[in-house]
C-alpha cells in the first residue's frame, strides 16, 4: 500500500468510528473488533493489500508498542480513586504478584510438556501472555477518576501493575535461555531483576509524581500564578520517569504507573487540604474538577493518543496474520489461558480475601491479552532470541491476542451487563 492509500484507510476508519460511536456503545462488541476484521480483510488472511512482517520489524514493532502502553499506563494511573489504601489495593496486588507467578507457571508447564518448548522458552511464553493490558481492556477499566466501582479498579490496577511485575520472569526465561546473566543459583537475577528493580521502580515514580504535583500546584498559585501546559507535563513525567528507571536498570513500566497514581493522589489531597484551610469544615463533596491539575489536564488527550494508538497497532496485528497462522495448538494454548491458567491464578491469589464471588468469576474471565504481550515478545526478540524459536513463539502470541480480542470484546458488555450493573448515584 502507498501512503496515500494508507491515508484513505485510516482516515476511512477514524470517520466511521468518530460518526457511529453512539451506535458502537450500544453494539456488544468493542472497537478493537472492528480494526481487527480491518486488518484481517486487508491483510494477507484477505485482500492482501498490506503485510506487516513481525520478525523483520521487530525494532519498530517494539517502540511502538513500548509508547502505547506507556501512555497507557499513565491514564490509568491518573484514574486511580482515592484516596490511596493498602486495603483497597490488596486485591490487584495480589493479582499483579501471586496470581501473576502462578499463571506464568501454568504457561510455562504446558509449553515445556505438551508444546515441546525448551524450558526457557515455557518461562518467557508464560510472561509475554501473562500480563492482563491496559491498552486493548478499556471497556473494563475506570472510566474517570472518580469511578469507584471496584471490579474495574481492580482490573485497571492490575493492568497498571502486572506490565512491570511480568518483566522479572521474562529476564529469567532470557537467561534460562542463555541470553541474561542469571547469576549462580539465580542470585542475581532475584537480587536485581527482581528486588532492585521492583523496588527502585516504585521509588522513582513515587518520588517524580510527588514533585511534578507539588511544583504544579505551586507554580498556579499565588504569587507565581502560571499557566502551564498540562499535556506536556504529562509527557514529560513519562518520558524522564521512563528515562531515569531503564538507566537505574529497574522496570520503567511500574515507574510510569506509580508515577501517575502518585501524581493523581498527591494533587488531590492538596485540592482537598487547601479546601478544607480555606473553609474550616471537613471537604467532603468537593469537586477535584473545579481545581486545574496536571493530571486532569492532560488525561484527555492521554486517551485520544490511546485510541489512536490502538488503530493502529490492531490494523497491524491484523496484517500480520496468514490462514496458516492458525494451529490447533496455538488455539488449544489460548483456550487455556483463558480457561484454565487466568482463572485458576485468580482463584488461588484472591484465596481468602473474601471477595465477592461474581468478582472472582469476572476477574478470573477478564484477563485481556493485547499490547503488552507484543511488547514483551518484540522485547526478546531484539535481546538475541534465536530465529526459529522467535517465529514459534510469535504464532503462538499473534494467535492469543487475537483471540483475546474477539471472546473477550464480544463478552465484555453482555457479561457486565449481566452481573455487574453499573451502580446507580447515591440519593441526596
Amino acid at each position: 500500500m502507498t501512503n496515500a492509500e494508507w491515508f484513505l484507510l485510516v482516515g476511512t476508519l477514524l470517520l466511521v468510528m468518530g460518526l457511529t460511536f453512539t451506535l458502537l456503545k450500544r453494539t456488544p462488541i468493542t472497537a478493537a473488533i472492528i480494526y481487527l476484521l480491518v486488518g484481517l480483510i486487508c491483510g494477507p488472511s484477505g485482500l492482501n493489500l498490506y503485510h506487516f512482517n513481525p520478525l523483520k520489524d521487530s525494532a519498530l514493532l517494539e517502540t511502538l508498542t513500548e509508547v502505547v502502553v506507556l501512555i497507557s499506563l499513565f491514564s490509568a494511573g491518573v484514574k486511580m480513586p482515592g484516596p490511596f489504601s493498602l486495603a483497597r489495593w490488596r486485591t490487584p496486588i495480589l493479582l499483579a504478584t501471586v496470581s501473576m507467578t502462578i499463571t506464568v507457571g501454568l504457561i510455562a508447564a504446558l509449553a515445556y510438556f505438551v508444546l515441546g518448548l525448551p524450558l526457557g522458552a515455557g518461562v518467557l511464553l508464560g510472561a509475554i501472555l501473562a500480563p492482563t493490558d491496559p491498552v486493548l481492556a478499556t471497556d473494563v477499566q475506570i472510566r474517570h477518576p472518580g469511578d469507584r466501582d471496584q471490579l474495574r479498579f481492580t482490573l485497571t490496577c492490575e493492568a497498571g501493575m502486572n506490565d512491570g511485575s511480568a518483566f522479572p520472569f521474562v529476564m529469567l526465561g532470557l537467561g534460562l535461555l542463555g541470553l541474561h546473566d542469571l547469576g549462580d543459583y539465580g542470585v542475581q537475577w532475584f537480587l536485581v531483576d527482581v528486588l532492585w528493580a521492583t523496588g527502585a521502580s516504585i521509588a522513582i515514580g513515587v518520588v517524580a509524581g510527588v514533585a511534578l504535583a507539588r511544583l504544579g500546584w505551586k507554580l498556579r498559585r499565588a504569587p507565581h500564578q502560571h499557566e502551564l501546559l498540562d499535556d506536556f507535563l504529562g509527557l514529560g513525567l513519562i518520558g524522564v520517569v521512563y528515562g531515569i528507571t531503564v538507566l537505574a536498570h529497574a522496570w520503567g513500566f511500574l515507574a510510569v504507573f506509580f508515577a501517575a497514581v502518585a501524581l493523581r493522589q498527591t494533587e488531590r489531597k492538596l485540592t482537598l487540604s487547601s479546601h478544607e484551610h480555606t473553609d474550616n469544615h471537613p471537604p467532603t463533596g468537593i469537586d477535584e474538577g473545579q481545581v486545574p491539575t496536571v493530571s486532569a489536564g492532560s488525561l484527555v488527550f492521554k486517551e485520544h493518543l490511546e485510541r489512536l494508538s490502538e488503530l493502529t497497532l490492531v490494523l497491524m496485528l491484523g496484517g500480520t496474520l496468514f490462514i496458516n497462522s492458525w494451529s490447533w495448538e496455538a488455539v488449544g494454548l489460548a483456550l487455556f489461558v483463558f480457561l484454565v491458567a487466568r482463572p485458576v491464578s485468580v482463584l488461588v491469589g484472591l484465596w481468602g480475601t473474601g471477595t465477592a464471588r461474581p468478582m472472582r468469576l469476572l476477574t478470573g474471565w477478564f484477563g485481556v491479552r493485547g499490547i503488552g504481550s507484543l511488547y514483551y515478545l518484540m522485547y526478546a526478540i531484539e535481546h538475541g532470541l534465536p530465529e526459529a524459536l522467535s517465529l514459534k513463539l510469535i504464532q503462538l502470541t499473534i494467535i492469543v491476542v487475537t483471540l483475546s480480542i474477539f471472546l473477550h470484546g464480544t463478552s465484555v458488555k453482555p457479561l457486565l451487563d449481566r452481573f455487574w450493573p453499573p451502580r446507580k448515584p447515591a440519593q441526596p
